[in-house]
């Protein structure tokens, strides 16, 4: 489980640490904290158990950090018929927390590979996305680790990802402009090479009946 929680270094930096996890009493007691500092009672009946809500409600928002994506992806089916062509599940609902500021963005995911040896379940990737998406993120960030654990555990012929959302630091507070959308993609293998595919792939995510 620590393997899962500690970040990782990157190459010439110091080894990250992470420190001691607080209890949840200590937790919950942080979230009276902040009841107080906004302004509220932690003490008055309605407030009583939020703290206990709250907590509990962030182990769930926020699970990704106790799963491990290979788990999901370390069984593939070889026996598809000889099927080579493009992999792609599309539409994929997901939510995350900017960790600027740790306010959601929500949004879908378009994951689409080209197989090379045996394809994942198409469950399995959805549940990729909701690995990375349920952890502090920048969508640039979460798009990149989508396609790194597909590419580490898969090895496929080529990836291709895109992620629109909508973020809520940018409709709750700041410029407070609704309505807007993040579009960040990633291309690997076949899909970087030739462009001809990168057009395929955003054909068949805009409009399905193309290919």
């Amino acid at each position: 489980m620590d393997a899962i929680l500690k970040p990782l270094a990157q190459k010439g930096e110091p080894k990250a640490t992470t420190p001691a996890r607080p209890s949840r009493e200590e937790a919950e007691a942080a979230v009276r904290t902040l009841l107080a500092w906004i302004g509220e009672s932690p003490t008055r009946e309605g407030l009583l158990d939020t703290p206990k809500r709250v907590v509990k409600a962030q182990e769930e928002v926020f699970s990704g950090y106790t799963q491990d994506p290979a788990e999901h992806l370390k069984r593939t089916f070889e026996e598809v018929g000889g099927y080579d062509d493009i992999v792609l599940v599309r539409g994929i609902p997901f939510f995350s927390h900017c960790e600027h500021h740790m306010l959601p963005f929500v949004g879908e995911a378009h994951v689409a590979y080209y197989p090379s040896e045996g394809v994942v379940g198409l469950s399995k990737i959805a549940r990729v996305v909701d690995i990375f998406a349920k952890r502090l993120q920048t969508q640039e960030n979460l798009t990149a680790q989508i396609v790194g654990a597909l590419d580490t555990h898969l090895a496929p012929r080529g990836i291709a990802v895109m992620l629109e959302a909508e973020h809520q630091c940018m409709t709750m507070r700041g410029v407070q402009k609704r309505g807007v959308s993040t579009i960040t993609t990633r291309f690997t293998g076949v899909f970087q090479d030739d462009p001809n595919e990168q057009v395929r792939f955003m054909s068949l995510v805009r409009d399905p009946r193309r290919g």
